[in-house]
This record gives structure tokens, sequence and C-alpha cells, in this order.
């Protein structure tokens, strides 16, 4: 495909890519909260992680933008919707729906889950042989039930932090959970299309809600591309050493993972062209 000449036919290149789902709900605060992202981690039996970012990034007043962050569809949030409609109509549109919310919108943080592993996966392909192109790549979200099910009782566990005693001042009296389901629910994080029942579903909250954390990984994972050093199955003197020979991601963040296996395997080959050059 795109006359590019083809050195070995390996269809499991793009395979079993996956990307960690990540749901929030944006809570008001009445009182200044500090800057954070996630310093403490919630870590639940079920499958999730528990998160939080907060603070006056997320300010409506200058020199703040009136945006949310990482949870900003100006930012990497375009990943969930399906290529031909990621126009920059789209884009301009979120923006301007996103300044039109009240400052209180932007005043407080959000309470987030990642979802762990995830179970779901899908494909990536490329478009062009423009190598400066971003590819296509399908993550289906929530294909798999358990994903889903693991949404769901994280949101869940959000909604009772929100609802605990220790969390009452950080929040308005007025504001119940559901009122900040339905706020979260209706606020342009993303560009997919919005369901009546998602604030009384928190399945199809999780679905209209699904934002990246940036965590995807696969497509040329260990024994199917890559063998257990990294060499390209079929292809001599080329290895890869990244996130997409992983079959999940480890931890709340794989950044740290990702660079010691580098560091480990550039040890690793420098020991053993020492090795080769001594016997010589």
């Amino acid at each position: 495909a795109h006359n590019i000449t083809v050195v070995l036919d390996q269809p499991l290149v793009g395979q079993g890519m996956s990307d960690n789902p990540m749901n929030a709900i944006f809570v008001p605060s009445p009182v200044p909260v500090e800057v954070s992202l996630i310093q403490v981690v919630g870590i639940t039996q079920f499958g999730s992680y528990i998160e939080a970012a907060s603070g006056e990034n997320f300010a409506g007043g200058s020199p703040s933008p009136r945006d949310y962050g990482m949870f900003s569809p100006k930012i990497g949030q375009l990943s969930k919707v399906p290529p031909k409609q990621r126009t920059p109509e789209a884009i301009a549109e979120a923006i301007e729906n996103m300044k039109a919310l009240d400052d209180p919108a932007f005043r407080g943080g959000f309470i987030l889950e990642k979802v762990m592993g995830p179970v779901s996966t899908g494909h990536l392909e490329l478009r062009t042989r423009n190598p400066n192109d971003n590819p296509s790549v399908t993550f289906n979200y929530f294909k798999e039930p358990e994903d889903l099910q693991r949404c769901v009782q994280g949101i869940s566990t959000i909604e009772k932090i929100i609802e605990s005693k220790s969390f009452s001042k950080f929040k308005y009296e007025s504001m119940s959970v559901p009122i900040l389901v339905n706020m979260t629910a209706s606020a342009p994080v993303n560009l997919l299309p919005r369901h009546s029942n998602a604030s009384t579903s928190l399945e199809q909250f999780c679905r209209d809600t699904v934002m990246t954390i940036w965590h995807y990984h696969g497509g040329c994972q260990v024994g199917k591309v890559v063998d257990h050093d990294y060499k390209v199955l079929g292809v001599d003197a080329l290895r890869v050493i990244d996130g997409s020979t992983f079959y999940y991601s480890p931890g709340t963040n794989p950044q740290a993972t990702v660079m010691m296996l580098g560091r480990y395997m550039g040890v690793r080959i420098l020991s053993e062209r020492l090795a080769s050059n001594d016997s010589k």
C-alpha cells in the first residue's frame, strides 16, 4: 500500500493497539485549591487508578486560559474522534463552547479514573507515506465489557469521594453528585456526541466523556513483532524498544518504565558488543 517497498510482510505490525481510557468528574470549589497534578494515586482492587488534578490552571481569569488543561479538546483529546471528523471547524466549535462556560466551571479540579490494562484493543495503519503525517489509529475504547465495568466502578468510587465528609469543604453544598455528573457530561472536554442519559447511566457517561491519558501502547508487541531481545522477527539489525512493545501500560504512568527499558537494553547491547570485540 502507498507504493512502499515491502521488506518483510508482517501482518501483526500495528495490531494490538491499546489506550487506557480516562474519565473524570469536575468539581467546582468554593475555596481556592492548590495546583496539583496527580500527586497521590488510589489503587483499587477492581482495576482502576483514582487520581486528581486541581488548581489555578483551570481558572477563568487572565492570564490563565479558559480551558481544562490536559482535559481540553484543544490538545490530545482528538484521538477518540473518527479521523474524518477531526476538522478545524469542530475544534474551533469546541473551543468556543468552552469559552462560553461560566467562571465557576473553571475553579476547582478533576477527580479522574484510569482503567488498568486495558483489555480492549484496536489497530494502527498508515494514511500516507509521509512520516510526518499522523497514522489512523483505532483504540476501540470500552469494546470489551470488562473495561466499561471498571470505568463504572471507578466513577462510582469518585462519587463516594465527593460525598465524603473530608471532601465537603471543597464542593458547593448546593451541587449534588448528579449535578456534577451532568455538568461534566455536558462540558466540551472532547468532540464526541452526547446522549441524554449520560448523567443517569454511568455506562453512557463513560462512553461519552472518555479521554486519553496518553498511555497508548502496542503495535509491535513482544512475541508477535519482536522477540524477547526486542529484535524485529525476520529482520536483521533492527530493534524496537518503546511502549509499542507493551501488552499493557504498567502502573499509573509508563514513562519511567519506558526510560528504564531503554537504558537496560542500551547497556545490554553495549555489553554484548564489548564481549564480541574481546573475543576477536
